[in-house]
């Protein structure tokens, strides 16, 4: 099993910056990309960020030049700049993978909370 805990979230004002944090623990040599997702209120969930295994990185169009993600070892991290109220969510990590078993899996975090406003 792969186990995914968030953290950084929190309330920031419009152009400001934060880190999200995303620790993955478990089976983690089973994983084969990770990535951020938010949801807003009354919203689909949406991606915003993956990397794969490989260090190949896609973006929403929507964060494209403000947020990063990086991923260090099994921990993978959003770091958002810019931010905008519209950046205002619950950000999810995910992250998805193939046990030895030959199971295939997509694990979700609890998500974080981004709330811009001034």
């Amino acid at each position: 099993q792969v186990q995914l805990v968030e953290s950084g979230g929190g309330l920031v004002q419009p152009g400001g910056s934060l880190r999200l944090s995303c620790a993955a623990s478990g089976s983690v040599s089973s994983i084969n990309a990770m990535g951020w997702y938010r949801q807003a209120p009354g919203e689909k969930r949406e991606s915003v960020a993956t990397i794969t295994s490989g260090g190949s990185t896609n973006y929403a169009d929507s964060v494209k030049g403000r947020f990063t993600i990086s991923r260090d070892k099994n921990t993978v991290y959003l770091h958002m700049n810019s931010l905008k109220p519209e950046d205002t969510a619950v950000y999810y990590c995910k992250a998805d993978g193939t046990y030895v078993s030959g199971s295939y899996y997509i694990n979700w975090g609890q998500g974080t909370q981004v709330t811009v406003s001034s």
